[in-house]
């Protein structure tokens, strides 16, 4: 048995203080803090948060150790010996799978912040927490008074909790499972409303696995005053990240139910369907996989597509979701560059965040496209017979609840044997390869009725100049540049200050100013690492557009046979 205390009696500092009492088994132990945590698969450095690290024996003496890595300790020690290890964390990061503690909350993402003897992790393992009285805890383990009970590190590690005074809860239940809503932070929660939804789209994602994995789920809400999204899965819980509190249940609500069905399809895909390089997980190193398009492509594509089956979304509102994963998708040059099986390996590298221009794509949107076209071909190919549906209940059924993880092999011959049809090419040319999406998805949503309509965007200077800004006061700083665009060919660099065009301020007007100035070329000063720049920016006087607008839209007077698919795709 491994016992954790955690305790912070200056929460304003933003220090948990941790003691782990562990019996050895050997004469040398290696003490491992977690490189990484599941749901996003970078190294995390979790390491860097530790301070004031010491070792007692049973009579409260030093123990030597040394530091073999950056987040691995080797200690020299008796067998069957019982010692403490104790150090301090820092945790003053609030997101959805970080650790923080201030005076209104307790919030632990266990991965974050304790170890575990390289060997142990399958110790059961009992957590305690030195917290006021009053506060609840908001746990999918199991609660003893303010005790945790674990039965593996590995259960204890993927099991986050919020200990509070002013967290708000409720329950709904499907079938036999009962579902846990945890709200912390200022919340004026609509009940009624919240647990209608969330019972639709969790009684919709339930029928098409035949059951759910765990006995209970928790939904462990931080909702904050600004503007923030954030998700993080685990096996019997997620936590998420919203803001502003004010919005929560108006312009926010979509985010608020578009990640909740995102995160709970998790609980299958990704918590049960695992990539076989992540089973088990080694928190000691990387678990490279190139199954991204899996893992958070389907649950992008699914959590979105659920919410319009079980009527929660309207059609409106699921194309809207749709259309910006497309725009997401074609904005981005990187899909010539780099396959999204290349960048679900590379996310370790940097996967979460925006990295050098034109790299790389994303695991989710890309994903998201791959899956659908992936649903519409099984919908085409078995006349209505299977979706994408079978297979993740195939995958669920044969690999997750019979203890295997999943190939890339596995899900090919998977989706092969319910379209009857070899997907050497898609896989070859879409998921390994960069070839243009638009053809592909066109194709596959033709089969529903649908097709992809382009039209310029309305900024002129995004459109005809190729380039992105965002204004800071009463300037603009340049932020992305499409490849053998006039701004490119101009020397234009990102980041780069706009200050004026032709010789006037922008004064908070570059659109205006690029209107009026649309048929000439334009003269730009732009301020960049602390030196002005004139540049010429080239009048583009073809008719080719950069950065155009995508989005779904239904074909005129569809046959019979396309509207039976498209109601058979929203069953």
């Amino acid at each position: 048995m491994t016992h954790y205390k955690l305790s912070s009696d200056q929460p304003n500092t933003h220090f948990i203080s941790i003691q782990i009492t562990i019996i050895t088994k050997n004469e040398t132990e290696y003490f491992q803090l977690p490189s990484w945590r599941p749901g996003r698969y970078e190294l995390g450095n979790f390491a860097k948060n530790v301070v004031n690290f010491n070792i007692l024996d049973e009579t409260n003496q030093p123990i030597a150790y040394k530091k073999t890595s950056k987040d691995r300790w080797q200690i020299s020690t008796k067998k069957n010996s019982t010692i403490t290890i104790s150090y301090d964390y820092y945790a003053n990061e609030l997101n959805a799978g970080s650790t923080y503690v201030s005076q209104e909350q307790l919030y632990v993402n266990p991965v974050n912040c304790l170890g575990y003897f390289i060997g142990n992790e399958s110790t059961p393992c009992t957590l305690e927490l030195a917290i006021p009285t009053d506060y609840l805890i908001a746990t999918s383990l199991r609660k003893e008074n303010q005790t945790l009970h674990a039965t593996s590190f590995d259960e204890l590690a993927d099991s986050p909790f919020i200990c509070s005074n002013s967290i708000q809860h409720n329950t709904y239940t499907v079938n036999s499972t009962t579902f846990h809503l945890w709200f912390q932070g200022e919340s004026k929660i609509d009940w009624d409303k919240i647990i209608s939804d969330f019972t639709l789209f969790t009684s919709k994602q339930i029928e098409k696995f035949g059951n759910f994995p765990t006995d209970e789920y928790h939904f462990l809400f931080q909702i904050v005053p600004y503007r923030a999204y954030h998700g993080v899965e685990h096996s019997g819980s997620t936590v998420i990240l919203l803001g502003p509190a004010h919005s929560l249940f108006d312009e926010v609500y979509s985010d608020l139910l578009g990640v909740s069905s995102h995160e709970l399809y998790h609980t299958w895909n990704v918590k049960a369907i695992r990539p076989i390089e992540l089973f088990p997980y080694d928190f000691t190193k990387e678990n490279y996989s190139e199954l991204g398009y899996l893992c958070e492509g389907v649950t992008t594509y699914m959590g979105d597509l659920f919410l319009l089956k079980s009527k929660v979304f309207s059609e409106e509102e699921y194309f809207n979701e749709l259309d910006k994963q497309l725009q997401k998708h074609f904005d981005n040059p990187g899909r010539f560059n780099y396959s999204v099986a290349a960048s679900s390996f590379d996310t370790w590298l940097d996967g979460y965040v925006p990295g050098v221009p034109n790299r790389k794509v994303s695991i989710y949107t890309e994903g998201c496209l791959i899956a659908l076209v992936c649903d519409l071909m099984l919908i085409h190919h078995s006349k209505n017979k299977y979706k994408l549906d079978d297979v993740m209940h195939e995958l669920y059924h044969e690999f997750a609840k019979k203890g295997k993880g999943v190939s890339i092999n596995d899900y090919q011959l998977t989706l092969e044997k319910f379209t009857g049809q070899s997907l050497n090419k898609l896989f070859k040319n879409y998921v390994f390869g960069t070839d243009d999406y638009l053809p592909l998805l066109n194709n596959a949503l033709s089969f529903i009725g649908l097709e992809i309509k382009i039209t310029p965007n309305s900024k002129s200077y995004i459109s005809n100049y190729g380039f992105k800004c965002v204004q800071n006061g009463e300037h603009f700083v340049v932020k992305s540049i499409y490849p053998n665009s006039p701004a490119e060919h101009s020397n234009l660099e990102i980041e780069d200050e706009i200050i004026a065009i032709n010789n006037y301020d922008t004064a908070g007007e570059l659109e205006k100013w690029f209107a009026f100035y649309k048929t000439k070329d334009i003269h730009l000063l732009v301020k960049r690492k602390g030196e002005y720049h004139h540049l010429l920016l080239v009048n583009n006087s073809t008719e080719l557009t950069y950065y155009d607008n995508y989005s779904v839209n239904k074909i005129q007077n569809p046959s019979d046979d396309i509207i039976e698919n498209y109601i058979f795709w929203l069953k």
